[in-house]
């Protein structure tokens, strides 16, 4: 993997979602790196880092965003900030909009419009969109739509307006402090650890999933290699596994005595297979990953035991 340590130290970095899950382990890294990094978050976006500069900021009132982009005057952003839920409900339809989509937009117009030199936009992509080509492709749900479409925005905004973007394909990730505990892992853990059964789907589905900290290092090596502006980068692991697998696999490495109720909630439709090219993303900035499953289960595990002591 190419260093990167060099690259932001010193520099200005704006992060938004700064306090989520992969945001505050970003801006954890970044600082240790030396950077001035700037998290802009709906609310407490205060973060125990040094370095660290906090800013309660909506990211739907596209005046504030340029009002606080052109302030800070940024080398890197990293655009993190997200509505989560995957679920296909027309109930997500709007959030999903707002906070995936016009938050994206936002972002980009103002970068655009008021910062000069700026070196990287990354936005935040996901598995659930299709790679290009897949033309036919249908979003699973309105987050998927809606970042399916904030990936477009990023390639145009590049391509007509100069601006340096590029998104980071994500696929599934977990590891310590994931505090939204209806994602799959902390709650399968927090279930068994407190002898609950977790209650699953059936659990075919086939997922590749990510470690958070090899995530980091992604996005780091994305703002920091030239030459692939416009382009999309895969962050996974290149391996699928079945959750019905997965799940069993926690709860063998936990070694409770309580089974998972597989088929207890129904499939969602449309969930699509994507595998993460990771060859591609090494041949584009020399990331991999770093971080097999079973050593990114044993931190997790390993933490939650932690934090029940």
């Amino acid at each position: 993997m190419k260093p990167v340590p060099d690259t932001y130290r010193d520099s200005v970095v704006v992060i938004t979602g700064a306090t989520g899950f992969i945001g505050a382990h970003l801006a954890a890294r970044l600082c240790d790196l030396g950077a001035q990094v700037h998290g802009m978050a709906r609310s407490n976006p205060a973060l125990a880092q040094r370095n660290y500069h906090a800013h309660t900021l909506d990211l739907g009132d596209y005046a504030a965003v340029k009002t606080a982009i052109k302030a800070i005057a940024p080398h890197y952003v990293f655009h993190l900030a997200s509505y989560v839920m995957g679920a296909p409900d027309l109930q997500h339809m709007i959030p999903a909009f707002q906070a995936n989509l016009a938050s994206s937009v936002h972002v980009l117009t103002a970068c655009a419009e008021t910062v000069s030199g700026q070196k990287r936009v990354v936005l935040t992509g996901s598995l659930v969109e299709p790679p290009a080509g897949e033309l036919e492709t249908i979003p699973s749900s309105p987050y998927a739509a809606a970042k399916w479409a904030s990936s477009s925005y990023a390639r145009m905004f590049h391509a007509l307006y100069g601006l340096p973007t590029n998104i980071a394909r994500v696929f599934m990730v977990y590891g310590p402090a994931q505090r939204d505990e209806s994602k799959l892992v902390p709650y399968v853990m927090r279930s068994l650890l407190a002898g609950q059964a977790p209650k699953i789907t059936s659990g075919q589905r086939l997922i590749d999933w990510i470690y958070v900290s090899d995530v980091v290092e992604g996005f780091l090596a994305i703002a920091a290699t030239p030459g692939i502006e416009g382009q999309s980068v895969d962050l996974g692991s290149g391996q699928v596994i079945a959750t019905r697998d997965l799940v069993l696999k926690i709860a063998a490495l936990l070694g409770g005595a309580v089974q998972p109720e597989f088929g207890a909630l129904p499939d969602r439709p449309l969930e699509p297979l994507r595998t993460a090219d990771i060859a591609r993303s090494y041949q584009q900035t020399g990331w991999r990953p770093q971080v097999t499953l079973e050593q990114g289960l044993r931190a997790v595990i390993a933490y939650y035991r932690g934090v029940s002591k």
